[in-house]
């Protein structure tokens, strides 16, 4: 009966086996990409030191941050200011680069370094939905940022999720406590603003 396993044969070196594996950006060797311009007419994100290429922005989701960053501007006024599309690093390989965040300090705090959280995160979702609701809020969650907005132009809602806490259950090991669905007839006040308040209607289209 023949062996099933051929013995070796003598005088060969055995053979190193290596499975093919992904490469890992950094968010500082992300940052150097888009400094040289390599992304030019693309937009993406760093995820777990993953770059994911997103669906290209169209009219409703400029606009919507549009209205966002108007409106937030109107609020936060004195030791924050609003960011938009700009760099979060969260830890050495993620940098969602959010729609719009809400930062302690003033624009020149940041001149050399993009900050590391935010008081208040929000993504305008047209097509995103799924994935600023589900990666997006739990990666936020991970972060400690206290409250996370996502602004439905499609569906015409205001999500709001606060009170980052730990699940073992949940991806990355966090969640938000909170999670309200607002509509056109409802008023939201930011946790960082809790003197004002926003008619969710002024921020849909």
């Amino acid at each position: 009966m023949p062996a099933l396993f051929a013995p070796p044969v003598p005088g060969r070196a055995a053979r190193a086996v290596a499975a093919p594996s992904p490469i890992r950006w950094t968010v500082d060797e992300f940052h150097d990409l888009f400094d040289d311009n390599r992304f030019e007419g693309r937009w993406v994100i760093l995820i777990d030191g993953e770059i994911i290429e997103m669906p290209k922005p169209k009219p409703p989701h400029d606009t919507g941050i549009t209205l966002t960053d108007y409106l937030l501007k109107g609020l936060f006024q004195v030791g924050h200011y609003v960011r938009c599309q700009c760099g979060l690093p969260l830890g050495l390989d993620t940098d969602p680069i959010p729609d719009v965040a809400v930062v302690i300090g003033s624009p020149r705090d940041h001149a050399r370094r993009h900050p590391a959280t935010a008081v208040l995160v929000v993504e305008v979702s047209d097509t995103t939905l799924a994935f600023d609701r589900g990666t997006k809020a739990h990666l936020y969650a991970a972060a400690g940022i206290p409250e996370y907005w996502v602004l439905d132009v499609t569906g015409g809602e205001l999500i709001v999720f606060r009170d980052p806490r730990p699940d073992a259950a949940a991806p990355r090991g966090f969640e938000y406590g909170t999670v309200r669905t607002l509509t056109a007839a409802d008023t939201v006040t930011p946790l960082a603003a809790s003197s004002a308040a926003i008619r969710v209607a002024d921020l849909l289209l």
